[in-house]
């Protein structure tokens, strides 16, 4: 009996992840969306400029400490600098995998 049942379920999550709702996304569906892509847009920009900033100033702790020998202070400078540079090519990547992800076609 126990079988039976995981095969009936096994079925039906097939047939139910091969259905197509026939769904798309609509550019002009909702109103006002030209100037929330300028609001995300801005976003971007602005958090952009923030990891810059994260940068300089990890950058500059990262050499303050190692200059004074404080390996405390270089190291956190450390994990600014990669922490910025990681948040940078995430939001810089942001577009693309966005794109390549709503591209896959599950089923």
């Amino acid at each position: 009996m126990k079988d039976i049942d995981v095969f009936n379920y096994a079925s039906l999550r097939r047939l139910a992840i091969l259905q197509d709702p026939g769904v798309s996304p609509n550019a002009t569906g909702l109103p006002g969306l030209p100037e929330v892509r300028t609001l995300a847009g801005a976003t971007i920009t602005f958090a952009l400029v923030s990891c810059v900033v994260a940068l300089i100033i990890s950058a500059a702790a990262w050499a303050l400490g190692n200059i004074n020998g404080n390996p405390h202070v270089a190291g956190k400078g450390r994990i600014g600098v990669l922490a910025s540079l990681g948040a940078a090519i995430l939001i810089g990547s942001a577009n693309s995998l966005i794109r390549f992800f709503s591209a896959i076609n599950i089923g």
